[in-house]
C-alpha cells in the first residue's frame, strides 16, 4: 500500500476495533432520540405531506449522527496521538500533508457514513422511508462528513488537551448541530430565527440530505448544495495549509 492507504488503513482499524464504542453507541443514541421525539410528537407535528413526523425525523438523526462521528473521529485520533506522543512516528515517515490530509478525512468519512447507514437500518424497525433522490443522498452524506472530518482535523490541531477539544465539540458543533433542523423545519421559527438558521451551514447539509428522500426540503438543494462545496472549499484549505506548516505538531 502506498503512504496515504496505510495511513487511512490504520486509522480506520483505530474506530473498528472498539466499533461497540464508536459505532454502536451513536446508533443507539439515535434510536433514542427518535423513540422519544417520535413517540411524543408524531400526533402533533406535520411538516410535508403525506410523511409522518417519525419518518421526517430519521434522516436527519442519520446526518446528525453522521456529522458528529465524522468530527469526533479525526479530531480525537490526533489529540490522543499528540498527548500519547506517538505522533512522531507519523512525522518520521515519508508522509506528505496531503497524505495525512486524505487518510484522516477518509477515516471521518468512513465511520460517518457506517454510523448513518446503522441509523437508517434500525429505524427500519419504527418507519418506512422513500428515496425520491438518491444521488442528493449520497452526495450530502460524503460532503457533510468530509467537512466535518476536516473541521475535526482542524480541531485536533489546534487543541493541546481533551479539555479544549471537549468545548470545542460542545460550544460550537453540538450547538450548530441541534439548531439545523434535525427536529423541525425552519418555517416553523419566528422570522428572526429562521434568519440565523440561514447562517448555519450545518442546517444546508441536512437540509439537502432530506430533500433527497422526500423530494421536499426548505431551501433549493442547489442552495444547500452551493454552500456546503463552499465551506468544504474553505476549511479543507485551511487544514491542508496548516498540515503543510505542521501547525503544533512539529514543535
Amino acid at each position: 500500500m502506498t503512504g496515504w492507504q496505510t495511513l487511512l488503513y490504520k486509522e480506520t482499524l483505530r474506530f473498528w476495533k472498539v466499533a461497540f464504542q464508536t459505532v454502536a453507541g451513536p446508533v443507539l443514541t439515535a434510536m433514542l432520540y427518535l423513540l422519544v421525539f417520535g413517540q411524543a410528537l408524531e400526533a402533533h407535528v406535520k411538516v410535508y405531506d403525506s410523511v409522518s413526523y417519525t419518518a421526517f425525523l430519521v434522516p436527519g438523526l442519520a446526518m446528525m449522527s453522521l456529522l458528529q462521528n465524522s468530527f469526533a473521529n479525526s479530531s480525537s485520533s490526533l489529540i490522543m496521538s499528540k498527548m500519547m506522543g506517538n505522533l512522531v512516528f507519523l512525522m518520521l515517515a515519508p508522509l506528505s500533508y496531503m497524505n495525512w490530509y486524505v487518510a484522516y478525512v477518509g477515516a471521518a468519512v468512513l465511520r460517518g457514513i457506517i454510523v448513518g447507514i446503522g441509523v437508517f437500518a434500525v429505524s427500519a424497525f419504527f418507519t418506512s422511508l422513500s428515496f425520491a433522490q438518491p444521488l442528493w443522498i449520497a452526495l450530502f452524506a460524503v460532503m457533510g462528513a468530509a467537512l466535518m472530518g476536516t473541521l475535526g482535523l482542524i480541531a485536533g490541531l489546534w487543541a493541546e488537551k481533551f479539555d479544549q477539544l471537549a468545548a470545542f465539540q460542545n460550544f460550537v458543533v453540538m450547538p450548530m448541530t441541534f439548531l439545523s433542523g434535525v427536529f423541525y423545519s425552519i418555517h416553523s421559527l419566528p422570522a428572526f430565527w429562521q434568519g440565523v438558521s440561514h447562517l448555519n451551514p450545518f442546517f444546508y447539509m441536512i437540509d439537502g440530505f432530506r430533500y433527497g428522500f422526500f423530494g421536499a426540503s426548505d431551501v433549493s438543494p442547489w442552495l444547500s448544495f452551493g454552500v456546503v462545496a463552499t465551506v468544504l472549499a474553505v476549511v479543507s484549505a485551511i487544514a491542508v495549509n496548516l498540515l503543510r506548516i505542521g501547525y503544533k505538531i512539529r514543535s
